[in-house]
């Protein structure tokens, strides 16, 4: 059986004004992580879009060095932006060197452009590697 006074105390008043604080709280940290959350989500989509990019580039430039060497058959450009529009990305730049093949492709997220670039093909002969390392010379 609970008492009831006329007269409450003082530090009684105070607590009984801070009921339902821990609500509010609640609400607050809950509104902030919501606000941290969806700031965080477009950066993160970007990036991730970034390293698909990269992907791309790198399956792209492969793909072009295969053709350059022969493995493949075709035009090393063409199979480079065929393998990039299968990554969802687009081919922007492509340039055959020999053996090498250095590709730049690009891909749109959230109104952001990625781009990535990569290059491939057959490691330099071990006399061209030294003669680079000396400076040249023959």
């Amino acid at each position: 059986m609970r008492r009831y006074s006329l007269h409450r105390s003082p530090m009684r008043r105070a607590l009984d004004d801070e009921r339902g604080s821990g609500s509010v709280l609640a609400l607050a940290i809950a509104a902030a992580m919501l606000m941290l959350f969806s700031l965080l989500l477009p950066v993160v989509t970007v990036l991730s879009a970034q390293q698909r990019a990269a992907g791309a580039a790198d399956a792209a430039a492969l793909a072009a060095a295969d053709v350059a060497v022969g493995i493949r058959s075709g035009s090393p450009c063409e199979r480079a932006s065929t393998v990039a529009v299968a990554n969802t990305t687009r081919l922007d730049g492509c340039v055959v060197d020999d053996t090498t093949a250095t590709v730049r492709v690009t891909a749109s997220v959230l109104g952001f452009v990625v781009s990535a670039r990569a290059t491939a093909g057959r490691p330099p002969s071990e006399k061209a590697a030294r003669a680079g390392l000396t400076g040249g010379g023959g």
